[in-house]
């Protein structure tokens, strides 16, 4: 993804609503540097965040390309799990502890005043070392503090009692941030969890892309926080309206493949060809839609195929101010709708103007 593409999407976060827009990873390549000055120029209202490692060259290089300044978030990622100590870094604990004392020990020397520590593989490291870790950070002044499910490992249950833990410990101006990955199909459960448990901020991406199976998916989160407000005890004043406009045109730039039962962005979220389905939902849409799909920049799709019921032709039939016929019904059904070959599906308006022609021709 190209600078400019980068730009795009973080001014259409930023229109959407996002609080914290992660502009990229400047000392990975000159083209995240770039991205990131690109970023930091534009944005007016969110802020921005650049990812960095316990280094004084990676800090470094963020603070030049996004400049300090307020709405300029350094995230730092620590290293929270004996494995990865071992088998990646060759570290030890104490040494862990140590250069992350010294990266959030530098930011803030360089005026940095929005400082995020976020420990990797959190959710499979010791407790009470990860908690050291949160410690330090937070001692020399770390304003968020990250915990990762960096393999999507967790249950609800697990995540939520370690940002349960990590809550107790961090004063009520520090932020507690999840970072969750689908693996096993949990991140949006275990982001909520975390949120129930003290998290005040979710990592999320729109369709949940992101390395392997992806991350806590925007959309979906944002669905919940919307719709079941209450229950959660969050809420979000995310722009929902604007989200799959900005999704579809990630989509295009990258060539993501996208399920067709994907929640929310989906060509199935908002269709069916279920008859009992449809028969529903031509009375009256709640029956069997939980969201209106207007409210995400969405239609309704109806869609006739072998599955549907005569239903269909009712709705068509009283629309084109047909006489109530059961024999035309019938007719119709039997020629437009039960004789369609098994893959074989079109919008209702195909069927409508198909019902039509039929009338007009009819003697």
């Amino acid at each position: 993804m190209s600078p400019e593409d980068k730009l795009r999407y973080a001014l259409a976060a930023e229109a959407f609503g996002a609080d914290v827009i992660e502009a990229g990873f400047p000392a990975s390549s000159p083209a995240d540097f770039a991205a990131t000055k690109l970023i930091a120029g534009a944005l007016t209202t969110a802020r921005f965040s650049t990812f960095n490692r316990c280094s004084e060259r990676d800090i470094r290089l963020s603070a030049e390309a996004g400049g300090i300044r307020p709405n300029h978030q350094i995230a730092i990622c620590g290293t929270g799990s004996d494995l990865h100590l071992e088998h990646k870094r060759q570290i030890t604990r104490r040494e862990a502890i140590a250069e992350g004392r010294h990266a959030v020990r530098l930011a803030a020397a360089l005026g940095a005043t929005d400082i995020a520590f976020c420990i990797e593989d959190a959710s499979r490291g010791d407790r009470g070392f990860v908690m050291d870790l949160v410690g330090e950070a937070l001692a020399q002044g770390a304003t968020t503090i990250g915990l990762a499910d960096t393999t999507g490992c967790a249950t609800p249950s697990e995540y939520g009692d370690l940002i349960a833990e990590a809550h107790e410990m961090v004063p009520p101006d520090v932020t507690i941030s999840t970072h969750c990955h689908d693996d096993l199909g949990l991140s949006l459960a275990n982001a909520l969890a975390g949120v129930q448990a003290g998290a005040g901020e979710v990592q999320a991406t729109l369709g949940g892309i992101g390395e392997r199976c992806g991350n806590t998916p925007l959309e979906e989160l944002a669905a919940v926080l919307v719709f079941k407000s209450a229950q959660v005890g969050a809420y979000t004043d995310l722009r929902i309206d604007q989200l799959y406009a900005a999704y579809v045109d990630l989509v295009d730039t990258t060539g993501m493949a996208v399920p067709r039962n994907k929640a929310i962005v989906g060509l199935n979220a908002f269709a069916t060809q279920a008859g009992i389905h449809q028969d529903g939902i031509l009375k009256n849409p709640a029956t069997y839609e939980f969201m209106d799909p207007a409210r995400w920049g969405r239609h309704r799709s109806i869609l006739v195929g072998r599955h549907s019921g005569r239903a269909v032709v009712r709705y068509v039939l009283a629309e084109l101010g047909a006489p109530e016929d059961d024999a035309l019904v019938d007719r119709m059904y039997e020629e437009l709708v039960a004789s369609r070959p098994g893959s074989d599906c079109d919008e209702l308006d195909h069927l409508r103007d198909e019902v039509a022609l039929r009338l007009a021709v009819s003697p």
